[in-house]
């Protein structure tokens, strides 16, 4: 998934960390919630403004992230 278009980052915004379309809502917000049991749609009707494009962007973006860091450390 293309999630370039999603995910933004602004360094003055929740101190830089990578946000949903330049809403307060991080990245790492929406894993915590999937971590500690939520589903997607329980998140979805938490936070109208968010759609399931935005979940798989999240995810994606954690999944990039990783990779990159695997890479490195080789």
């Amino acid at each position: 998934m293309d999630y370039q278009h999603i995910i933004t980052i602004e360094p003055g915004k929740r101190s830089g960390k990578p946000c949903i379309r330049g809403m307060r809502i991080t990245v790492y917000d929406i894993l915590e919630y999937l971590a500690g049991g939520m589903t997607e749609a329980e998140i979805l009707e938490d936070f109208s403004e968010l759609t399931s494009e935005d979940i798989k962007a999240c995810l994606a973006f954690a999944a990039d992230r990783e990779k990159k860091l695997f890479v490195v450390s080789l």
